[in-house]
């Protein structure tokens, strides 16, 4: 089950990296990492398109009646090579974001100056009377596909007017025919640019809103196990806990004698302070849980437990709330710096601040104590690291400053989620 967990981490980290995102990826950069993927696929797509145009185009360079038909010179042998590296360029520049959307748009602009130079060849009817215009309809369908942007898509269109100036500069006057011909072409234009601009906003619009609604669906399913859990710890261990603790007091009636009484008595208190720490853990996992609140209440309560002076000070204010896991490791580096002051520092007053800052919340403990050389780790001695493991965890930071003999101060940052 465990070697399962692990492969699909990792096949979702690969994932996550093919795509340049990170495991926290937002909505917006999910959809736009989706555009691009469906950019590439279109451009690779008009990649294997061109290959089918160049060999039709091979085809008719090598018959001679063909060649004569279209009127290809000798030069267009160059032509079509040139035609071939360019396409080969664009398809391996494809990896590169903003590269290849650009080499892509160039490339796209040079067919179709190609296009308009064998429309306009008199050989085969030239200008508006050439079959092949209808190739622009092409063009403007994979301008609008891949470029979905009104100016993005103005080459296309501007081929026409230019095919009527050459008819022009050739001494071909348009008739009436060809002239609607002309608004003919223009029409079907509109439609196209009209449809597939309409339907790719109507696409991006879709997925980013289903993106989204899978966010919402994923933190949905987190709180509603997260409140399972919850209810399922408060129900079992909560009364476990309760039951030891009645236990206990009913053991503590039963004897007189002081050994086993003190016995009783700790394995009360220890019990009792299980299950002050399970509620404690238990209002963290819940979202509206106050931060600043339960400090001051953990304070209060270690201070009465372990008669340290302990002094506590909140400054600052926040629009923003800490997640139950930011919570429960901003608890945790608390509960140890506590810990540590008197079972190791010997300390005799500690000093708690939380500072609120717009996008961050500060927690700092300070103590008297004996102090520490931060350079020799005891073996056994894990209490520091995990801190550091925790802040890591939730994308903060830990700062820890000591000496023999002068103390200790522990920071801890993290940030707001707003």
């Amino acid at each position: 089950m465990v070697e399962q967990t692990d492969d699909r981490r990792a096949r979702v980290r690969a994932v996550l990296e093919k795509r340049g995102l990170s495991s926290q990826v937002s909505a917006q950069d999910a959809a736009a990492s989706w555009v691009q993927e469906r950019f590439v696929a279109r451009a690779r797509a008009l990649f294997y398109a061109r290959m089918m145009f160049l060999t039709l185009g091979l085809l008719i360079l090598a018959v001679p009646v063909w060649r004569l038909y279209f009127g290809f010179t000798p030069l267009a042998f160059a032509g079509y090579f040139f035609m071939l590296c360019y396409s080969v360029a664009n398809y391996l520049a494809l990896g590169h974001a903003k590269a290849g959307r650009a080499f892509t748009y160039l490339t796209l602009c040079l067919d179709l100056v190609v296009m308009v130079v064998v429309v306009a060849k008199p050989q085969v009817g030239g200008g508006l009377q050439n079959p092949l215009l209808a190739t622009q309809l092409l063009f403007t369908t994979l301008f609008a596909l891949l470029f979905p942007k009104p100016l993005a898509i103005l080459p296309p269109l501007l081929a026409l007017p230019i095919t009527t100036r050459l008819d022009q500069l050739l001494d071909r006057s348009p008739t009436a025919v060809e002239v609607l011909t002309l608004l003919w072409y223009l029409g079907l234009n509109f439609i196209i640019i009209y449809v597939l601009v309409y339907l790719n906003e109507r696409e991006i619009t879709a997925h980013r809103e289903v993106v989204e609604l899978q966010g919402d669906l994923k933190e949905l399913a987190v709180v509603e196990e997260r409140n399972r859990l919850a209810r399922e710890i408060h129900d079992g261990l909560g009364a476990t806990l309760s039951s030891l603790i009645i236990q206990a007091e009913y053991l503590g009636q039963l004897t007189r004698e002081p050994a086993l009484v003190k016995e009783i008595t700790e394995l009360k208190a220890s019990a009792e302070e299980a299950i002050e720490e399970l509620r404690r853990s238990l209002r963290m996992m819940r979202e509206d849980f106050d931060v600043a609140h339960g400090v001051e209440d953990y304070v209060k309560t270690f201070r009465e437990r372990t008669q340290l002076d302990v002094q506590f000070e909140k400054s600052g204010l926040t629009e923003g709330r800490l997640a139950p896991e930011t919570s429960l490791a901003l608890f945790r580096v608390l509960q140890e710096c506590l810990s540590n002051a008197v079972k190791h520092a010997e300390a005799r007053r500690v000093d708690v601040k939380l500072h609120f800052s717009p996008d961050k919340v500060h927690l700092s403990v300070r103590d008297d104590g004996r102090g520490f050389d931060l350079a020799s780790s005891k073996p056994g001695h894990y209490g520091l690291l995990n801190m550091r493991e925790r802040a890591n965890k939730v994308g903060g930071d830990v700062v820890i400053e000591s000496k023999p003999g002068t103390g200790a101060s522990i920071s801890f940052s993290v940030p707001v989620a707003t």
